[in-house]
């Protein structure tokens, strides 16, 4: 049997058949003779003929193939996002190209022309940390490609969007805090024209307000989250505020660094110092000790956003008005937050 993969025409000029006739009998067209696609089919597979499915797509209109840009796929929230959304876009009969930006805008800028060129049906993106300008992505709606933004976006009325409550998660890990009895709680915070890090950074500040409790600038620190960033800025805090009894940190990669400082100064978690984080990462359940997180629902982050992607790529970009949706978040309490025992202690 050949190994070389034949084409339609192949097959046509062999039965001296027509391309258009030999394209009916492979899809089994009801004006074929059952003789004439007995022939074509034994013939295919003896030249291992095998349809082009872009080609076909094409010529529909159509490549099947949706795009998605994520900043990378190290740690658990995009992985799992991205999971989410291939088993819809599969069930879809859908295929998905990911493609990553690596937190670099220009890369970003040329993963969407990367796309673009690839005729993709849509376009899902989370934008990178270093994303200051959106003008590029006018260029997606120039060309009425469905878009849909997710987790780090634009906030707009104009885009479709899919997010999670992140000041509502700040909001809660904070007031946790406090409901464990710390009073000095400090922010490891990310770039502020990110949407996630402000609206957290807000969370955090809100519920300290809200509970009667100053938001101090010599308790916030600023960084790309990275664990050394979260190394340097726990250095950083306890140097200015070495009363600090809490932090509150914008993703759990930076807590990580934070915690290994803590440690190395022979303060104890959560006695001396309680932690909560944001992301709910795998290993928060193989710290010692296990860290508090914000859960952000990726898997159903991922769902949601190629399901209205799909929506838009069937009814068509420009006859679907932009949707946001907002998914809650959900605080899981492990043991580097829980002070209760403490607290009893000191009523006695």
């Amino acid at each position: 049997m050949s190994t070389h993969r034949a084409s339609i025409s192949d097959l046509a000029a062999q039965l001296n058949l027509s391309v258009s006739t030999v394209s009916r009998a492979l899809s089994d067209h009801s004006r074929i003779s059952d003789a004439t696609k007995k022939r074509v089919w034994e013939l295919a597979r003896q030249l291992n003929y095998q349809p082009n499915q872009l080609a076909a797509a094409l010529r529909k209109g159509r490549s099947n193939t949706l795009g998605v840009v994520v900043p990378h796929i190290d740690g658990q929230f995009f992985a799992l996002v991205v999971k989410g959304i291939e088993t819809v876009a599969t069930k879809a009969g859908f295929n998905v190209m990911i493609c990553q930006s690596n937190e670099d805008a220009a890369q970003e800028q040329k993963n969407v022309e990367t796309l673009l060129n690839a005729q993709v049906d849509g376009i899902l993106l989370s934008l990178s940390l270093s994303t200051h300008d959106f003008g590029y992505l006018e260029e997606i709606r120039r060309r009425d490609i469905p878009m849909v933004l997710f987790d780090r976006v634009v906030e707009s009325k104009d885009v479709s969007a899919v997010v999670l409550n992140d000041y509502q998660g700040g909001y809660e890990a904070v007031c946790h805090l406090i409901e464990q009895g710390c009073r000095q709680i400090a922010h490891l915070g990310g770039p502020q024209h990110l949407n996630i890090c402000r609206n957290r950074y807000q969370g955090y500040a809100d519920a300290l307000q809200h509970n009667g409790l100053p938001v101090d600038p010599m308790l916030v620190n600023f960084s790309d989250l990275r664990i050394q960033d979260g190394r340097l800025g726990m250095e950083s805090l306890l140097n200015q505020a070495p009363q600090l009894d809490a932090v509150f940190s914008c993703n759990d990669l930076a807590l990580v660094g934070a915690m290994q400082i803590i440690k190395r100064r022979g303060l104890r978690i959560p006695q001396d110092v309680a932690l909560a984080g944001f992301s709910n990462e795998l290993f928060d359940s193989l710290t010692e000790p296990m860290l508090t997180s914000v859960d952000q629902r990726c898997e159903e982050m991922g769902r949601t956003a190629v399901q209205m992607l799909l929506d838009l790529i069937n009814e068509g970009p420009t006859k679907v008005a932009p949707r946001q949706v907002v998914l809650q978040p959900n605080l899981l309490i492990r043991e580097s937050s829980l002070r209760s025992d403490l607290l009893q202690e000191t009523k006695v």
